[in-house]
């Protein structure tokens, strides 16, 4: 078989985030694959879409058949002018769209045995038996990858043969453990402690380990990789260290994977296995007819007819994703067989087609659906009116479902798709509805005319504003009277809590779903039916994880420290020093607002090196050698000055002990390449703030360093004046301190104003400073190091994500999209989904019921709230509180916002009868001072039981205005 040549460079910017998914050689790898694709029904066209989208070199497409009306309900390269034309041709003009990298070619012959040769990987999909038989023999023989997938109505069907010897280099997606050393023993066996004793937890016995770094017993650094042995206490067994140098200090231990062998049979041999074993028996005997479901048989097979979006997004996202397995050799690959059906879609109580003509094809784009759900079904779709919150990769991917379903394509219904985002060119590599010349534009805008092009009955509204709390007045109560369902696709769980609550507010049913790498999830909450959304707590806390000032400005002890500390640097050196320089009329009052940290960088900047503004490219690069110098030499110095490596504390133990790694300076030494990346970034960054030209020329940067001289520490004196930066992380910023900066500043403010930079995680420089700033901060400390692209990942909260993942969380959504437009459904018709394509692992399950909830005689779930109309003339409080006694039994006080009504204001008890006469709206406006917002049709008031000592959340209290 043919590679293609890999010698044009990979386009990171494009392929950013599933980079983070697959590693730069898997890559590669996948660059330069070919594929060969024959099939282009609906799997088929979710297959070529994914592998085109990754950038595969090549993909040559076989299906000289002609497009019929059935074809369009699953396959969205088609169209109605497609009609007679052939699949493969019709396709290619869009397909090669994707993605410019990519050959897209078309072979209109037959599948020959020396066709075959010519691809990595060979996928058939809408294929006969007999065609099967015959690639796969072929392609076994000779070493190609070979695939078959399918679907048929509910029902689908995966095999892969990649070989009797396949191997996997990578077979997981997780990163390789990497752990900070704290000692080391002579010894056999040697015994390794790490520094972070929650490391040890992480390795198995077996792991295969090496080692950098280490002062001492040098023999270990760079050495064949070792197995080790977790002992109960949680140190290592690394095997014999007697012969070694005694450990010094530092070093990192490193997992090295290990590649895994595969072997696979081909298809015709598990045919004659079948043919092989006897004839089937029931249980007691009896022939397995007679132990069939004949009504499960049936309804498959009336419905295999069909063809399905959601099936084809499913099965071809899994196709596609071991297709990318045999060509990069990352990730396990199937087991062979994959067999996904679900049946579940289909009314449990019905007869299956009662009415046989409701699901005859009648030459329309729906015909595929049509055959499965029938014509009655299909109108009720196009007749919902459904809100898509998020148009990024999984926006995109439910679009496209909703377009080819037919959801909100008819009379009143409709789309609305919301989001405030643009595109960016490394959304092309997985968002199928964006295009290079929509760079720039509103996210929801071109997704919609996307969507419109591939259903032109298609009602779809673009909306720019997030939801939020800001925007209620847009996606408020009239909004959401007309809306039947919402379909969530965001990327934080911030977000996704809060459309979660509006759908629990507003009684609608969430389909939700969420990726990361290869792992994904897709969620139906059903009002009175399931569970609501519940954040992942683990998730949810990531997101709000911050460290202590103190540990990261003075103690760090994990690569996470570092990053959050070079991502402060740059805030405060490039974004604070700059708005405090041009706002120095107010800087002591401003001063008087900003911590300990703040206030230090501020100091760095205009008490530095430079005691006045550059002029020259030659000021910005003495000032960024100077903050080098105050970083990772100078201020390492002082602080040990202040706590030497031989400091003991009252207790007797090392003051550097523990998480506390004794850190030492550095030298500047223009020949290491991360000290010369950060003084080319801080210079580029510091000329720019103050709008000086910069320089890529890193040759001649190296000339210029050698050139000038290291600052001297008197010129950084007097940053160290207070104990800031040596002592107490909290000391206070006093009088003479305030004075000396603000002197500074007079002088910083002649000229005009400073250019405040803004992080951004796709700028070259701000990546480049924030993780050179780290790998040198973690030198200093004895830390694992993060590396670019690791840097980025973290401190531009970038998460991994892949084409792949995307659609088949999709598809699993419009699974369940089917079940919750078609009539009532019991919970058990309704599934949860699980997936990891690295791993091949897949689950669904039935969601949880609603949590009953229940305080004296009264019981409730999260969908329960009590609806109070406001009457005519309006009700005064005293009314509604005896309506609420009177639904309830209870006595209880009102709140809004956490106020109460009767309580606030500063009412004394003697008057609240009076109180108690006045009208509902009368008593919020008081407490609040808020009026109702126009189109506002319910005042959400909070309940709280009097006399009662417990914390019970009772439903919310709906008074309709």
């Amino acid at each position: 078989m043919d590679v293609l040549e890999t010698s044009k460079l990979l386009d990171e910017e494009l392929y950013s985030r599933q980079l983070y998914v697959l590693g730069l050689p898997a890559m590669q790898r996948i660059q330069g694959a070919k594929v060969l694709l024959s099939g282009l029904q609906g799997v088929g066209a979710e297959v070529a879409k994914n592998l085109v989208l990754m950038g595969v070199g090549s993909l040559t497409l076989h299906d000289p058949h002609p497009t019929c009306w059935s074809d369009l309900s699953a396959q969205f390269f088609l169209s109605e002018q497609d009609l007679g034309r052939s699949r493969a041709e019709a396709s290619q003009e869009l397909l090669a769209k994707l993605n410019g990298a990519v050959q897209v070619c078309i072979h209109t012959g037959d599948i020959t045995e020396d066709l075959l040769l010519d691809f990595q990987v060979v996928v058939l999909t809408a294929s006969e038996l007999q065609e099967q038989l015959k690639v796969g023999t072929i392609c076994h023989k000779h070493g190609v990858c070979f695939l078959v997938a399918d679907t048929r109505g509910l029902v689908g069907q995966l095999f892969c043969d990649f070989g009797e010897d396949f191997t996997v280099q990578d077979p997981t997606e997780a990163e390789p453990l990497v752990a900070a050393i704290q000692h080391i023993s002579q010894g056999s066996p040697g015994i390794l402690t790490l520094r972070e004793e929650a490391d040890a937890h992480r390795f198995n016995s077996g792991d295969l380990v090496t080692f950098s770094g280490i002062e001492g017993m040098v023999e270990l650094n760079g050495c064949a990789p070792r197995p080790l042995h977790v002992q109960r206490d949680g140190t290592l067994e690394i095997g014999d260290t007697t012969t070694f140098s005694h450990y010094l200090r530092g070093g990192v231990v490193t997992e090295v994977k290990r590649p895994k062998t595969v072997s696979h049979v081909d298809a015709e041999m598990v045919v004659d296995l079948a043919q092989a074993l006897e004839s089937l028996k029931g249980t007691e005997g009896e022939p397995l007819e007679e132990q069939l479901d004949k009504a499960l048989v049936q309804r498959v097979a009336l419905s295999s007819a069909g063809g399905l979006s959601p099936m084809a997004a499913v099965l071809g996202a899994v196709a596609a994703q071991e297709v990318l397995k045999a060509v990069s050799k990352k990730f396990m690959p199937l087991d062979q067989w994959l067999y996904f059906d679900a049946l579940d879609c289909l009314p449990e109580d019905e007869e299956p087609f009662p009415n046989p003509e409701d699901y005859a094809p009648r030459d329309c784009r729906y015909d595929g659906q049509i055959a499965v759900f029938g014509a009655g079904f299909q109108e009720k779709l196009s007749h919902q009116r459904y809100l898509l919150v998020g148009a990024g990769a999984i926006g995109c991917e439910l679009l496209k479902g909703f377009a080819l379903v037919g959801l909100g394509a008819g009379g009143s219904g409709g789309v609305t798709v919301a989001d405030m985002d643009h595109v960016e060119r490394s959304n092309l590599s997985r968002q199928f509805l964006f295009r290079p010349q929509d760079f720039g534009r509103p996210k929801a805008e071109v997704a919609a005319e996307a969507a419109r092009r591939l259903n032109s009955d298609l009602q779809v509204t673009p909306l720019t504003y997030q939801l939020d709390l800001t925007t209620e007045h847009i996606y408020g109560d009239n909004f959401f009277s007309s809306v039947d369902g919402v379909a969530a696709a965001l990327d934080s769980f911030q977000a996704r809590r809060y459309v979660a609550a509006r759908c629990t507010h507003y009684l609608k049913p969430l389909l939700e779903a969420g990726t990361k790498g290869t792992l994904g999830s897709a969620c139906v909450f059903i009002p009175h039916v399931t569970e609501d959304y519940r954040a992942p707590a683990s998730a949810a806390a990531s997101e709000d994880a911050s460290y202590p000032v103190c540990t990261v400005r003075h103690f760090p002890s994990t690569t996470e420290h570092t990053l959050q500390w070079a991502r402060d640097e740059f805030e405060g050196l490039f974004h604070l020093s700059a708005e405090t320089v041009n706002c120095h009329q107010q800087a002591l009052t401003s001063l008087a607002h900003l911590d300990e940290s703040q206030v230090l960088t501020v100091q760095q900047v205009v008490l530095g090196v430079l005691r006045q503004r550059p002029q020259t490219w030659r000021d910005c690069v003495l000032w960024a050698l100077g903050q080098w110098q105050l970083c990772f030499h100078y201020g390492i110095t002082q602080l040990l000055s202040r706590f030497p490596p031989d400091k003991v504390l009252e207790n007797g133990t090392l003051f550097w002990s523990g998480p506390k790694q004794c850190p030492r300076p550095l030298e500047f030494d223009t020949s290491q390449d991360t000290h010369l990346l950060y003084v080319l970034a801080a210079a580029n960054l510091y000329a720019q703030m103050h709008g000086l030209p910069g320089s890529r020329d890193q040759t001649a940067l190296r000339r210029l360093l050698k050139l000038l001289p290291l600052p001297d520490p008197q010129d950084l004196a007097p940053i160290f004046s207070s104990d800031l930066e040596l002592a107490s992380a909290y000391a206070e910023f006093g009088p003479e301190q305030s004075k000396q900066l603000h002197e500074a500043l007079e002088i910083w403010t002649v000229g005009p104003p400073l250019e405040p930079l803004t992080f951004e995680k796709d700028n070259d420089f701000h990546v480049d400073f924030v993780a050179a700033a780290a790998s040198l901060r973690a030198q200093n400390y004895g830390i694992p190091p993060a590396d670019r692209t690791k840097t980025k990942r973290i401190v531009g909260q970038i998460t991994p994500a892949i084409a792949t993942t995307t659609a088949a969380v999709a598809g699993l959504v419009g699974l369940e999209l089917y079940k919750v437009v078609g009539s009532p459904r019991p919970r058990s018709a309704f599934r949860h989904s699980y997936l990891n394509l690295a791993e091949n692992y897949f689950s669904r399950w039935v969601p949880h019921a609603p949590a009953i909830q229940k305080f004296h005689h009264w019981k409730w779930t999260c969908w329960d709230r009590l609806e109070v109309p406001a009457g005519q003339p309006e009700r005064t409080l005293e009314s509604l509180l005896a309506h609420v006694q009177k639904l309830n039994g209870l006595r209880v006080r009102m709140l809004l916002h956490g106020k109460a009504l009767l309580y606030s204001a500063g009412w004394s008890p003697e008057k609240q009868d009076q109180h108690l006469s006045r009208r509902v709206t009368d008593l919020v406006l008081e407490v609040t001072r808020q009026v109702p917002k126009p189109g506002q049709r319910v005042l959400v008031l909070e309940l709280s039981y009097e006399g009662e000592k417990e914390d019970v959340t009772f439903p919310p209290l709906h008074y309709k205005l």
